[in-house]
């Protein structure tokens, strides 16, 4: 049997809500990323707005909105629930943006991040980020979870930077994912769900790398024991 085709409004709205999850955007734009004529861009957008999906902010750009949120709430909600106070304290002790990551597909994306209560200066992490697992620190800590057979293309030195996690237990990245930002990430191997990671994202740390390891180490063990009993 010839299997039904693909909606293409569907798949280009979906795609919207993926290019929106870096901020906001104006129509033009998202016409862009999409590679669409404006007016097209334009409907599918009143079609997210009326469904509160997709919110205008003050200066008329398109930007994810509330309903978003709460269709996120109910995507691994034990492992939100688990993993919130932990990153709460994590990036309060810190100073730093942590965030929980998970495998999907050939990609890590980010379930939900919080920012520090009180730094002068903090980066940004939005839940719904993507980027390849090949890079970044919460990619590594992820692939240190699975068997080499289910990576996806990787060259020597990845292998080898892999492996490295596997045995100090956390991995680094710096530049890879955003210009001139550092992770620092440690493997959160749950039964029977996805590979994930908790992580922290920052341009500068008064903490030496092992310490932040060590403080994302404790959380993982807390998630991991309220989650797998």
């Amino acid at each position: 049997m010839t299997p039904a085709p693909a909606s293409q409004t569907l798949s280009r709205g979906i795609r919207i809500l993926e290019v929106l999850a870096d901020g906001p955007l104006s129509i033009d734009e998202v016409a862009t990323r999409l590679d669409v004529h404006r007016s097209i861009a334009y409907r599918l957008l009143r079609t997210l707005e009326d469904h509160r999906l997709v919110i205008r902010d003050a200066s008329g750009r398109m930007a994810l909105g509330p309903r978003m949120a709460a269709l996120a709430a109910g995507v691994a909600h034990d492992l939100h629930a688990e993993a919130l106070p932990e990153l709460t304290a994590v990036a309060n002790e810190l100073g730093h943006t942590a965030f929980l990551a998970v495998l999907d597909g050939d990609e890590v994306i980010t379930l939900t991040s919080v920012e520090p209560r009180h730094a002068v200066a903090n980066v940004a992490q939005r839940p719904g980020t993507r980027h390849p697992v090949t890079v970044g620190a919460p990619g590594k800590a992820i692939l240190a979870q699975l068997r080499d057979a289910e990576w996806p293309a990787v060259d020597a030195a990845l292998r080898a930077e892999v492996e490295a996690v596997r045995e100090r237990g956390y991995a680094l990245s710096h530049d890879e994912v955003i210009p001139n930002l550092k992770s620092i990430a440690v493997p959160l191997p749950l039964r029977g769900a996805r590979p994930a990671a908790l992580a922290v994202v920052h341009v500068a740390s008064r903490f030496a790398d092992t310490e932040i390891a060590a403080r994302l180490t404790r959380s993982a063990d807390v998630i991991r024991a309220a989650l797998d009993g």
